[in-house]
């Protein structure tokens, strides 16, 4: 048999009293792709940085090529040719693109000759990048591009990869599965980490399900379907579960005045890289959601910002909620109007990692969530927000104590959304709302959005999910090079359709977008 190009025996990490990897086995061959599966939670995420040296076991070993391999930091990782894609990026904002994969680089050559690199390494992979870029003009799924391009640059044995599509268009997945493939091909071994079941079915060999920090399942995953895995991982379905994307729509309310209005919107761009916004209209009434399908960077960081308060319009009739103009106001100002958001990076935007879950509460839910008082803040009732958030949203964690950066993605994401309905906004713009989390916390999050739009939000949501724009949206509508296509109802639009517009296929600046909306 061919000797594994890893080996995991009994590894084993412990956090305190809690035991996150219990005793893991695991082996992957030379060229092999083999998959991690679990819901969020489950311990992945843990394991592959013990792999790459990030965190230390505290028991077991770890073999490469059938040697013990010495104590590993992601130095000594990179050394052996182990590569490491996170799902959380480390990137500094400040700082361009060259700038960054040099920093992940041990050996990165002068400045010109590594950006000529990246230009043809990410021309090969067909994951574009401009070197010159600075990171914080760019929108997630590019910033996922640099991770990538970084790692395959290094020209790894073993590939780690957690979560690498969640950000990307069905191209760019399509793109990056031909690369893989080619990589195992030629002899490099790729551990990959996905919640799309999917995309698991498509490109994997072997299989190891882990729950609750356990190996429970090895399987081929060619011999299995979506259902079988979602079973392995999660054992029986829970009493109540909606299976994702089979949930109904909410039913939109009658028609009438819209909560939220963009009307000819413009956003210039302040730097190199942003994207202008150009006479973006629509109009959402109570009880609708309205998607923005569209390929990262074509403007939806900026839409997001303008219409949360992050940039402030040109205008200030080119935002209205509930018919009030706020286009010249901040975010503050425009909570105390009644919108509430969800952006798309959890991490730094949407909680801050070192701070409790009680204290993220009250970033952004102490006046509309009733935890301050006569301009101080209530401690108590922050941790009765916390601790309802957590219960109602099935948020595994060490309590409203706990800190953001100790939570998986997923539980993180569940309570950020938690936060946000909880304050019963009038509008709720929401980012990229299921980025990287399991499918039982996305069935979640989508009935949670689907019930708010049914008790009256205007729910504006972001997303570059397919899949779950169609399943949740009565009305979508493409963001393509800073121009919004006409809205139309989901049902009258279909995969290919949407896939034209977000390409720039018969998509022309309109004034009127969403005219057909309104009549």
């Amino acid at each position: 048999m061919t000797t594994p190009r890893l080996e995991l025996r009994r590894l084993t990490r412990r956090f305190g009293s809690f035991t996150a990897n219990d005793a893991i086995d695991l082996s992957i061959a030379p060229g092999e792709i083999h998959a991690l599966l679990g819901e969020n939670g489950a311990g992945k995420s843990t394991l592959v940085k013990m792999v790459y040296g990030v965190l230390r076991p505290d028991d077991g070993e770890i073999l490469w090529e059938g040697a013990v391999a010495p104590p590993l930091d992601p130095s000594a990782a990179r050394a052996l040719g182990i590569g490491m894609v996170f799902q959380h990026f480390s990137l500094f904002e400040a700082m361009s693109v060259a700038e960054n994969v040099a920093l992940g680089l041990d050996h990165p050559g002068p400045m010109p000759a590594l950006a000529e690199r990246i230009r043809a390494v990410s021309t090969t992979y067909g994951l574009p990048l401009d070197p010159r870029r600075e990171v914080h003009t760019l929108s997630v799924g590019e910033r996922q591009r640099i991770e990538i391009v970084r790692c395959l640059l290094a020209e790894p044995r073993l590939l780690v990869m957690d979560e690498p599509t969640s950000v990307l268009t069905p191209s760019e997945v399509g793109t990056l599965f031909e690369t893989l493939r080619r990589l195992a091909d030629e002899g490099c071994s790729i551990l990959y980490i996905s919640h799309k079941l999917q995309e698991i079915l498509a490109l994997c060999e072997t299989a190891t399900v882990l729950r609750a920090g356990r190996v429970v399942a090895r399987c081929d995953p060619r011999r299995e379907d979506a259902a079988g895995l979602a079973r392995l991982m999660m054992g029986e379905p829970r009493s109540g579960a909606t299976e994702p994307h089979k949930a109904a729509r909410a039913v939109a309310a009658p028609r009438g005045t819209p909560r939220l209005t963009l009307d000819g919107l413009d956003l210039p761009s302040r730097a190199p890289g942003e994207v202008a916004l150009r006479s973006v209209s629509l109009k959402v009434r109570a009880g609708e959601i309205l998607g923005i399908a569209g390929i990262a960077g074509n403007g939806q960081t900026e839409l997001f910002a303008a219409v949360t308060g992050g940039r402030q319009a040109t205008g200030a009739s080119d935002v209205l909620i509930d018919e009030r103009s706020c286009g010249h106001l901040g975010a503050s100002a425009r909570r105390a109007l009644g919108l509430c958001s969800v952006p798309e990076e959890r991490n730094g935007h949407a909680a801050v990692p070192n701070f409790s879950l009680a204290d993220n509460a009250m970033l952004t839910a102490h006046r509309r969530g009733g935890l301050m008082r006569r301009g101080l803040l209530r401690r108590g009732a922050a941790t009765d927000f916390a601790n309802r958030a957590i219960a109602d949203y099935n948020v595994r964690c060490g309590g409203p104590g706990a800190l953001a950066a100790t939570l998986s993605g997923g539980n993180l994401q569940k309570f950020i959304v938690g936060r946000e309905i909880m304050q019963a906004p009038g509008v709720l713009v929401v980012a990229q709302p299921t980025w990287g989390v399991d499918v039982g916390a996305a069935s979640v999050i989508h009935q949670a959005l689907i019930a708010l739009a049914g008790a009256g939000t205007a729910v504006l949501l972001i997303s570059q999910d397919l899949d779950e724009l169609l399943a949740l949206c009565h009305l979508l509508a493409v963001l393509h090079a800073g121009m919004l296509s006409p809205v139309r109802p989901a049902d009258a639009l279909g995969v290919g359709e949407i896939g034209l517009l977000m390409g720039g296929v018969s998509n022309e600046a309109d004034p009127g977008a969403a005219e057909a909306h309104a009549a």
